[in-house]
């Protein structure tokens, strides 16, 4: 999950409760403050009524000019030590006039007239529904919540995505750095500080990590082409004896294995050299080469070198398909990928070859699949056949590395499938 993905989750998680308890406050302060005012109101209409009452004046007649309804009920003296002299709760009160009940804030209040005689005056005003304010205040909330939800997640955004510009263009630039290639220094155009030692931490690492590469790729070329004056001279030592003393048939053996052994060497040798000049971007001058007409000859070459064995091979091709790259790097992609599909394959098999909508698919068969994540590594084989060194599928994988294109291995069908795709 991304940062900001996280971020605005634990901040919508936040603001959940926040809001809840927030609705909890507003609607219990309102609950209070509307009850403080209806009983202000119930208190001055009561000293009204109580005042008239007390001074032989007439009543207010219910209903009259307010929405204040009210009783007077004489009461003895046992009830009146039995309950508070002022009392306020709400109640539903039932309306004559509309013949159904409304809920009403109440007020009860005890008091004596001259003589002796105690009454009890029950004042009632309507007052709201307090279960369509909570629903509401709950939709409210809810609306609110959006919006607030809404108005942080888009502040947020824009100031994350402000603030972490120079992590964007340190991650930028991390996706598109390839050792051994030429790339400008990591960019730290940014005044914030902790910002600043992580690009200046990612330079260093950089500059070690070239340095190293360099080092690597100095040793494996100095060393394969240091290798190549022995082993030419072991070769020519070897073919010498074989065609000017006289040996035994086990001694013929013999030099006949070194033979075939040093000429994996020399192979092994040649191809870490061209792997080495891959890597040093040797391979600049570039021209238009046709991919189909390269198929149709190195499958040729190879149904002659292998048919001895029986294997066959099947080609579903377009009239051309010409791109931009190093003639000879062409040549090491396709006969490398053909070259491994004949080796490994079993006598009498069928290798199929396809180049559709701008991707090579090789295919051969085999029993079980390989390790996708390993196949392409050096030195990496399956299983040992002869003739092989386990650098054919790194070098297509160096070759496709060169010049952005996707190699894809695959098994489908009890076959082994190898895909270039040209971007």
């Amino acid at each position: 999950m991304k940062l900001i993905y996280r971020i605005l989750l634990r901040l919508s998680l936040v603001l959940l409760p926040l809001m809840a308890l927030w609705a909890a406050l507003f609607y219990y302060t309102m609950v209070d403050e509307i009850n403080d005012e209806a009983d202000d109101a119930l208190e001055d209409y009561s000293e009204l009524i109580i005042i008239r009452m007390l001074a032989g004046e007439p009543l207010p007649r219910l209903n009259e000019g307010s929405n204040n309804s009210y009783t007077v009920t004489p009461v003895d003296a046992e009830y009146v030590h039995a309950r508070p002299r002022i009392d306020y709760y709400d109640a539903e009160v039932y309306i004559p006039e509309k013949e159904e009940t409304e809920p009403a804030r109440v007020m009860t209040t005890i008091f004596c007239d001259d003589d002796g005689v105690y009454y009890e005056l029950r004042v009632a005003t309507p007052t709201f529904e307090k279960d369509d304010l909570l629903r509401t205040i709950l939709w409210w909330v809810v609306f609110l919540y959006v919006i607030l939800l809404l108005t942080v997640i888009s502040l947020t955004v824009w100031v994350f995505h402000r603030s972490m510009r120079p992590l964007y263009a340190l991650l930028q630039w991390l996706d598109g750095y390839r050792p051994g290639s030429v790339k400008a220094q990591v960019p730290n155009d940014t005044q914030i500080t902790e910002f600043r030692r992580l690009n200046e931490a990612a330079q260093q690492a950089v500059d070690r990590s070239e340095q190293l590469f360099e080092r690597q790729k100095q040793f494996i070329g100095n060393a394969s082409h240091e290798l190549q004056t022995p082993l030419a001279v072991l070769g020519g030592r070897i073919e010498w004896l074989l065609d000017h003393t006289e040996l035994t048939e086990e001694q013929m053996t013999e030099l006949a294995g070194m033979r075939r052994t040093l000429d994996r060497i020399v192979r092994l040798n040649k191809t870490l050299l061209l792997l080495t000049r891959i890597d040093n971007h040797q391979f600049a001058d570039t021209v238009e080469v046709d991919i189909v007409a390269l198929l149709r000859e190195q499958c040729a070459l190879y149904d002659e070198i292998y048919a001895s064995r029986g294997i066959r091979c099947a080609m579903k091709l377009p009239q051309s398909f010409c791109v931009q790259m190093n003639e000879s790097l062409a040549t090491v992609l396709v006969a490398n990928l053909l070259k491994n599909a004949y080796v490994h394959s079993a006598p009498g098999a069928l290798v199929e070859v396809r180049l559709h909508d701008r991707e090579l698919t090789v295919t051969n068969d085999g029993d079980t699949p390989l390790d996708g994540t390993r196949i392409f590594t050096r030195f990496y084989q399956g299983a040992r056949k002869e003739g092989s060194t386990g650098l054919g599928l790194a070098l297509v994988k160096a070759v496709a590395d060169y010049y952005g294109f996707r190699v894809e291995y695959a098994f489908v069908e009890g076959r082994h499938c190898f895909t270039v795709v040209w971007r």
